[in-house]
């Protein structure tokens, strides 16, 4: 169970607080969704999660036990918005291999086929794959390593109604194995297969019935 408690975050050269008081949980096999505009924070509560970033106040707790920055790199796993901008390898097996040499091709067979990417020749270019393939390898990048929490970052940002899609479903399907938490200016798809939701606005986070999502129109981007 992910835990938090208070949280804030000020840095020393902002006026205001940039997260205000923010209490959140989620189980193991549950995906939560937080939805806000462009300058919410949303992206800097993953970041925190992430420990990319360091909180001012409170407390993030995973199963009880109270967590650090050193702590939260190794249980979280970020995918950031737009990932594919930061990939480095020539090839698919270049880029799962990163940071992991001696990575065995059982767990990069495993990894590529809880996204969907199975069919892919390893020796094959991240940059010659689909929008969506490629935030489904940025998504088997984090799977590598192994975290308790997937932290995901705007994940359907420019992509078509087809590649949405089909990310969702991928989403569906890992969420019955890892904990997921969501960031999006867009839940139009998401909250759809949410098992908890919450809106973040100017700092505040509060939690709401998925349900309430439909029909609601796309915010702008970023946070």
């Amino acid at each position: 169970m992910l835990h938090i408690q208070n949280l804030t975050y000020h840095p020393p050269a902002t006026p205001a607080a940039i997260l205000k008081s923010i209490n959140l949980e989620l189980a193991p096999q549950q995906m939560g969704l937080i939805v806000g505009p462009s300058g919410s924070g949303k992206s800097t509560l993953l970041e925190i999660l992430a420990g990319l970033a360091k909180k001012t106040s409170g407390s993030i707790r995973w199963r009880d036990q109270e967590l650090l920055p050193d702590h939260l790199r190794e249980l979280g796993g970020l995918v950031f918005q737009f990932p594919e901008r930061h990939f480095c390898g020539d090839t698919i097996l270049d880029e799962l291999r990163l940071g992991h040499p001696e990575l065995g091709t059982e767990r990069i067979d495993l990894a590529l086929q809880e996204v969907g990417l199975a069919h892919l020749s390893l020796k094959t270019s991240p940059r010659a794959l689909s929008g969506g393939q490629q935030r489904r390898l940025a998504l088997s990048v984090q799977l590598i390593r192994q975290p308790f929490l997937l932290l995901l970052d705007e994940p359907t940002a420019g992509l078509d109604w087809s590649m949405r899609r089909q990310l969702s479903s991928v989403l569906a399907k890992l969420k019955q194995d890892w904990c997921l938490l969501v960031v999006s200016h867009d839940a139009s798809e998401l909250a759809a297969i949410a098992d908890r939701c919450w809106t973040l606005e100017q700092g505040v986070l509060k939690a709401v019935n998925p349900a309430s999502f439909v029909g609601v129109p796309k915010q702008g981007v970023g946070g």
